[in-house]
């Protein structure tokens, strides 16, 4: 039962990158069973006669690891089977050996995961994680890595690399946190390792700073709704702005999305996106009239963002995106003739729908202060559960 175990350049077969793969070779009874390690090579960078990786490979310490972890794999194999007295074939100890792990570099897998994300039509993730793998691209020049490569010195000079592009902390936190969601999946999906991850020493949490609150006060909010606005987008602006506030600070995107379906009974009842939460909130009068104002029988849609002509996710997105920034630059102008403090935008009607209640001695449990922050999921929970007369009572404090 003589049996030798070893990786070969298999050189004869050349991959679309000009490599070649590496094999593991077993050969037992004169018969030999090759088994690819998921992993090629240029042949300039092997050693064929001592069947390792030359000294200036890429990568050669991680393809090292592999091959002693898998050559070990097939080692312990045998000796199992020998124990047992069971015979097998070169064949048998390859399909026993084998199993579905995958070796793909970094960059294959943000793209997998993108692709996921986009297959789910998440397509505002997909062009975030699509933002931190091009920040990668620039900081290493490249993604043709593997996981184990990925270590804290590593990450640390990333950290190193992106403050030195006079980026906030938050953003720093926003690309760390995408990474250590694209290794966890790289753990999940078998392409690394549990040991190799960096995550446990090098802390994403340091990475963050709290948001100043985006809310104004009510004699503020109440200006902005009595806003006589100039022009068009003006006006379009503060409504969309007082619909947010007075339905418990739905969201721009939310907002586009509503169609005649979403009125039920003197109710607007949806699903946050974001969340995947069901919403039922009590339609106040000026709510009801802002809906009047602006149906049509044409659109089945609330609002005049979005139609029948947006018919894919991505025509939607980018769509909201162009009337948001439309919105939010009259919106601004806005706060600045009426002297608020901060930046009026569209998100300023949620944080300031939480405080305003909140001042009004609306009980905590029912509107939570970080809505649509850190505690948003415990929020649309609330929402969700309190009864109809305590949500409605509630909500007679906005104006």
């Amino acid at each position: 039962m003589s049996v030798t175990i070893n990786v070969v350049c298999y050189k004869s077969k050349v991959l679309k990158n000009n490599e070649s793969p590496l094999m593991i070779r077993i050969c037992k009874d004169r018969k030999m069973k090759y088994q690819s390690l998921g992993i090629s090579i240029h042949p300039k960078y092997w050693d064929f006669k001592a069947n390792k990786p030359t000294p200036k490979c890429p990568n050669k310490e991680y393809i090292e690891k592999v091959i002693a972890e898998k050559t070990k794999a097939y080692m312990d194999k045998v000796l199992e089977l020998k124990a047992m007295e069971k015979d097998f074939t070169a064949t048998t100890l390859a399909e026993k050996v084998h199993k579905s792990s995958k070796v793909k570099t970094v960059q294959e897998v943000f793209l997998q995961y993108i692709q996921e994300l986009e297959a789910t039509n998440r397509l505002r993730y997909a062009e975030m994680y699509k933002c931190t793998m091009h920040s990668l691209l620039k900081f290493n020049k490249h993604l043709n890595i593997y996981f184990p490569d990925i270590d804290v010195a590593w990450l640390r000079k990333y950290e190193t690399w992106l403050l030195s592009q006079g980026l906030a902390i938050n953003t720093l936190g926003t690309r760390f946190r995408h990474l250590r969601v694209i290794y966890n999946y790289a753990i999940e999906e078998k392409i690394v390792k549990e040991e190799y991850y960096p995550f446990k020493s090098f802390k994403v949490a340091k990475l963050s700073q709290t948001t100043a609150k985006r809310s104004i006060h009510k004699d503020e909010i109440l200006a902005v709704l009595n806003y006589q606005g100039k022009t068009p987008m003006e006006c379009f602006a503060i409504d969309l702005f007082t619909f947010s506030y007075l339905t418990a600070g739905i969201n721009f995107g939310d907002i586009a999305r509503l169609t005649k379906d979403n009125v039920l009974e003197n109710r607007l009842v949806y699903v946050r996106k974001k969340t995947q939460k069901q919403i039922k909130i009590p339609l106040q009068e000026q709510a009801k009239s802002l809906i009047h104002k602006y149906g049509t029988a044409e659109n089945p849609y609330l609002f005049p963002i979005l139609s029948n002509f947006h018919r894919t996710e991505q025509q939607k997105v980018n769509r909201i995106h162009k009337i948001i920034s439309k919105v939010n630059r009259a919106l601004k102008q806005i706060g600045e003739e009426l002297n608020i403090s901060i930046d009026l935008t569209t998100y300023v009607a949620r944080h300031s729908f939480a405080t305003v209640l909140k001042r009004s001695g609306v009980s905590t449990s029912l509107i939570s202060e970080a809505l649509g922050h850190s505690s948003e999921r415990v929020t649309q929970i609330y929402l969700d559960s309190f009864g109809s007369d305590q949500m409605e009572d509630a909500m007679k404090n906005l104006l």
